[in-house]
């Protein structure tokens, strides 16, 4: 097992630890280790759920049957005596229109990167992305796997409104929108796939260790 720094782990409210694992740039490394930290610490006594971030993993506990103590310490056990794992999780093809009205974005994100449409669309869709984590919404995927070179800070203003299926880019990340919501995130394009349905028996599509291959639907100016 790869030898990682020490987590911080802090407060987060008073039944709710905060574990930050990198402390820097995201790692893949440390995230398959936030994984196998999140399934183990489950078992501990008092932990109520455990909720994995980007490399980072809040985990919940009953003030009542345990502390925050000692809660942090068995965190601090479990981080340097877990062997990181991937999980095997399923690959999803999802479709993906890009640009045109649904896509606002694209056509100064290909600017920013200093690119063609094309090859920026290429670039976006030849990568194999990993659900980091589900989170800020319900199930709204943390894409790890952008290509650096497409990397985009997100908006100073975040718009108050954007689609259900806007595929979208923030940072270092890629993402797809699960419900029409506020963002920050950069719009590039749109799919029709469902990442929520309430009437399903799983009603989140995806899941952390799950993989995501974009397909070209097309490309519009």
């Amino acid at each position: 097992m790869a030898v990682v720094r020490a987590p911080r782990i802090s407060l987060a409210g008073t039944g709710a630890l905060l574990l930050d694992g990198a402390q820097g740039p995201f790692d893949e490394a440390i995230q398959e280790l936030v994984w196998a930290v999140a399934k183990a610490a489950r078992s501990l006594e008092g932990v109520r759920e455990t909720v994995p971030g980007m490399n980072n993993l809040l985990v919940l506990f009953d003030p009542l049957a345990t502390d925050a103590l000692s809660v942090g310490e068995q965190l601090k056990s479990l981080w340097t005596g877990t062997d990181a794992h991937t999980i095997d999780g399923t690959l999803h093809t999802i479709s993906v229109s890009y640009g045109g009205s649904r896509g606002e974005d694209l056509a100064c994100w290909a600017a920013h990167c200093g690119l063609s449409l094309e090859e920026t669309v290429s670039r976006h869709a030849a990568a194999t992305y990993t659900v980091a984590a589900i989170g800020a919404m319900p199930g709204f995927p943390y894409l790890s796997g952008l290509d650096p070179r497409l990397a985009w800070p997100r908006r100073r203003s975040p718009r108050l409104k954007v689609a259900e299926g806007a595929v979208i880019i923030g940072g270092a990340q890629a993402g797809i929108m699960p419900m029409t919501a506020p963002s920050g995130w950069h719009i590039i394009g749109h799919t029709d796939a469902r990442l929520v349905d309430v009437q399903s028996q799983s009603p989140v599509l995806l899941r952390p260790g799950d993989r995501i291959r974009f397909e070209i639907a097309g490309i519009e100016k």
